[in-house]
């Protein structure tokens, strides 16, 4: 019995050895990956080049960065703020070939380009442009992971950036919807050969979600809950360790990443995203009159919180006496890109609520638009929303308040901490910062009771004075402060080998 008691003493002694002799094993492991992947980079560098159309960039002279955005064909914030960095990098770098690992395999160069153009009106260098299409981009569909879906969608990333190295190692990663667990793979596989920056428009996880679950609920499904959350959030504070340069898209999400990531408590960037301001500016006048519409610029996803605004706007009808004009006139335009047949489904489900509520003749979806048709209905509309809860930023937002509207926003995030609510502007001076489906039908209240009042014109004026910091130059400056830090660590690989 004693003979047995030491064996498994000794076994037990022995599991911590055994983990991290695993450990090493495999990041030994990956290390010799990367040194495989390095010393055939260069012929696939050629290669790839070769493919782009009037690219006179060579092989050996080009510095290539690597944008891992893998929906980059889906045409909401998160691609402006894409397409808008890599014009940023392409002023930047003239040898700079800005490659873009996309799993949008049913999409070609061409339509990628033309939607870029069509719907955000970014002009390209098309010629330094390249589209690396990678594999296993379904690892990271939410719907694939009925629980611990955080996790899943994490390690999934990992085939994907895998994916993507075999196709092309880049001088630069750049990660710019937020996948955490790729930093720290491509850490492992190049070292310091290949310095690591990330975009973070939303972390993962945040104080917040902790913060969020029942201090009062002891039942084992959140203690297990509350136990895996905790887990998580300690990988994830891991991973930012492996990132050279961060940037955060508002105050709200910096100062998560700031409390998650101890390696950039100091350092993260807030860098807000890229909004048309001046070309908005430019094509509408505030003073000009406007229709008492209000409009809602978001992609159709469960976020975005769509049918409380629905809801909140049959409220606001209801309530409308039967000769107030608003009862005839107001109406709520949904403007968003449709990105799957999930998005397709949700729209067909917020229709039927329209009509359920009564409201189906004074909804109108606007899908999948150019960027002329927002121009035409930020230069009519009246009033912009947003309901997402702790939204991290809000690029709709700033484009309501660039072309003069009034905007009804949920009281958390970026568009209370950075945009509407900032300086004190959530109380009406530039919107209204609300909670509920009460508060929402009372900001549609006060925002279209400015409509026709004396006061609308020196109001909207003071909104667009409010959109000014917002500005793509700004962001781009910013974007190239950070971007060469990046290159600054950059060993520009002629020949490792």
């Amino acid at each position: 019995m004693a003979s047995l008691r030491s064996l498994l003493a000794l076994i037990v002694l022995s599991i911590p050895l055994v983990i991290s002799s695993l450990f090493i094993l495999v990041k030994a492991a990956l290390r010799v990956l990367g040194w495989q992947l390095l010393r055939t980079s260069d012929a696939r560098r050629a290669q790839l080049l070769s493919t782009i159309p009037n690219c006179t960039v060579t092989a050996r002279e080009a510095l290539i960065f690597g944008f891992f955005h893998p929906f980059c064909h889906a045409g909401g914030g998160g691609e402006r703020v894409l397409w808008t960095a890599i014009r940023a990098t392409q002023a930047r770098y003239p040898t700079a070939v800005c490659a873009v690992y996309t799993g949008d395999h049913d999409v070609d160069r061409q339509s990628m380009l033309d939607r870029v153009k069509t719907r955000f009106n970014i002009p390209l260098d098309p010629s330094r442009i390249l589209f690396v299409y990678i594999s296993h981009r379904s690892l990271v569909a939410p719907e694939l992971y009925p629980h611990f879906t955080l996790l899943m969608q994490s390690l999934g990333s990992i085939p994907l950036v895998w994916s993507a190295f075999k196709h092309l190692v880049p001088d630069v990663f750049i990660d710019t919807m937020g996948y955490p667990f790729t930093y720290p793979f491509t850490k492992h596989l190049f070292g310091s050969k290949v310095p690591v920056g990330a975009y973070v428009h939303y972390p993962t996880i945040s104080t917040d979600m902790l913060s969020a679950l029942p201090a009062s609920d002891t039942s084992f499904r959140m203690r297990v809950k509350k136990t895996y959350w905790q887990a998580f959030a300690g990988l994830y504070s891991s991973c930012g360790s492996s990132v050279d340069v961060a940037m955060a898209n508002s105050s709200w999400t910096a100062k998560h990443i700031r409390d998650l990531w101890p390696a950039h408590k100091e350092k993260t960037q807030v860098l807000f995203p890229p909004c048309s301001v001046a070309e908005i500016e430019a094509a509408t006048d505030p003073l000009a009159p406007r229709k008492p519409h209000i409009l809602s610029i978001a992609q159709f996803r469960p976020e975005k919180r769509l049918d409380l605004i629905i809801r909140a706007f049959a409220l606001f009808r209801e309530r409308l006496q039967e000769s107030d004009p608003l009862k005839e006139d107001a109406r709520l335009i949904l403007l968003g890109s449709v990105r799957d047949d999930a998005d397709s489904k949700r729209v067909y489900e917020l229709r039927l609520l329209a009509h359920e509520l009564g409201v189906k003749d004074k909804v109108d979806f606007v899908l999948n638009s150019p960027w002329s048709v927002v121009l035409t209905h930020l230069a009519s509309s009246a009033l912009g929303v947003n309901a997402m809860w702790n939204e991290h930023f809000g690029i709709g937002v700033v484009e309501y308040l660039a072309a003069g509207l009034g905007a009804v926003v949920h009281n958390s995030g970026g568009p209370k901490e950075d945009i509407v609510g900032w300086d004190g502007g959530g109380e009406g001076t530039i919107g209204w910062c609300v909670d509920g489906l009460e508060g929402f039908a009372e900001g549609f209240r006060k925002g279209l009771g400015m409509v026709g009042s004396k006061g609308e014109g020196e109001w909207r004026v003071g909104i667009r004075k409010r959109a000014m910091r917002f500005g793509e130059s700004t962001f781009e400056k910013g974007w190239v402060d950070g971007v060469e830090a990046l290159v600054d660590n950059v060993r520009v690989r002629r020949r490792y080998f």
